[in-house]
This record gives C-alpha cells, structure tokens and sequence, in this order.
C-alpha cells in the first residue's frame, strides 16, 4: 500500500541548479546564483541531516540521451563549475530531468512525491521569476503545500523575482521565508 501525502512531509527540491551556464541571460544570472549557493549548501546539510528526501530536477541541457551523471560532469567541466560542486548531489539524492519549466511537466515528480508519502515541498534554485514560479502554482494545483526560501532561489530579473515571490504568496498560498527559518520537522527525520 502506498501512502499519503502527509503535509507535515517534506521533500526539498532543487532546481536547475546543475547548469552550464552558457546560456542566454547568464551573466545577469551568476551573480545572483553566487549568492544564493553558500545559503543553499547549508539548507541542503540539514535536509539531508534529518534525512529529508533532496530531489534535484533539472534541464537536460538538450541532451536527451544523457543521464544525470552526465549531465553533473559537463556542468562541472565549464567555467563556472565552483556553482556546482558545493551543492551537487550526494549518493542518497534523487534526480529528475524535466524538459520545460515548471518541475512537474511531463515529469515522474507528482508520482515520485506521493510515493515518498510528501506533501511539503521547500523550493529552491534557479529562476524565481521563471521554473520556481511554475512550479509552485504547478505543486499548488496538485495540492501540496509549497514554501519558498528567498535566499535560496535566483533571478535573472530581481524585481520580476519580487513579483513572483508576491504570487506565490498571494496566489498560491506559499510560505515565502529565509532558508534559516526551514525546520525539517520529526516527521521528516
């Protein structure tokens, strides 16, 4: 039998964090990415300390044929590979390729979520404005309670960021926090 979501279940998710950086809009990303990576490394130590499910979901870069350790050595063999190796995957995260923004399109992450009983989703990565937002109206219709730490998510564009930060609270009932605020609960350990 499988179980039910539980909201007091958490996954952390981490989104399109694994990334080459040789896009358009890159050099307005990096800085913020800079930001967020010591902030994100520590949210990532507790999740996994109280051993909550990290699931990482990210662009494939094009490269429908690969996998994610593939797609892990060719973010780190590019320029900006100091993004990457503090928060990169550990033997115990899970790992999903997504196609287009949001997490859940055309994605494994509903059943994947549900499956691990989680009803908690903590946000993460990269871009607020654009695959977090998706996102977390997407986690939204499907009923899962979503929080977003602020300090742990990128922007291209910071006020865009502010904007979809404001939507996600007032629309889709997100909790919009510091990533110092997230307590991984009993539940989740």
């Amino acid at each position: 039998m499988e179980p039910d979501a539980d909201p007091a279940r958490s996954a952390l998710i981490v989104i399109d964090m694994i990334n080459t950086y040789d896009h358009e809009d890159a050099e307005l990303l990096v800085p913020s990415v800079e930001g967020i990576v010591p902030v994100l490394t520590e949210l990532l130590g507790r999740a996994r300390e109280a051993d909550v499910p990290v699931i990482y979901v990210n662009d494939n870069f094009g490269r429908w044929r690969s996998h994610h350790g593939e797609l892990l050595d060719a973010a780190l063999s590019q320029p900006h590979a100091h993004l990457i190796e503090p928060i990169r995957p550990d033997d115990r995260s899970l790992f999903v390729v997504k196609a287009r923004h949001s997490v859940f399109f055309e994605t494994p992450l509903s059943y994947l979520l549900w499956s691990l009983g989680v009803g908690h989703v903590v946000l993460t990565g990269q871009v607020t404005e654009q695959c977090v937002l998706y996102s977390a109206l997407d986690a939204h219709i499907r009923h899962l309670q979503v929080t977003v730490p602020k300090d742990a998510v990128a922007s291209i564009h910071p006020h865009l960021a502010t904007a979809a930060l404001e939507m996600m609270e007032r629309n889709m009932g997100a909790r919009i926090t510091t990533a110092k605020e997230i307590g991984f609960g009993p539940r989740d350990a």
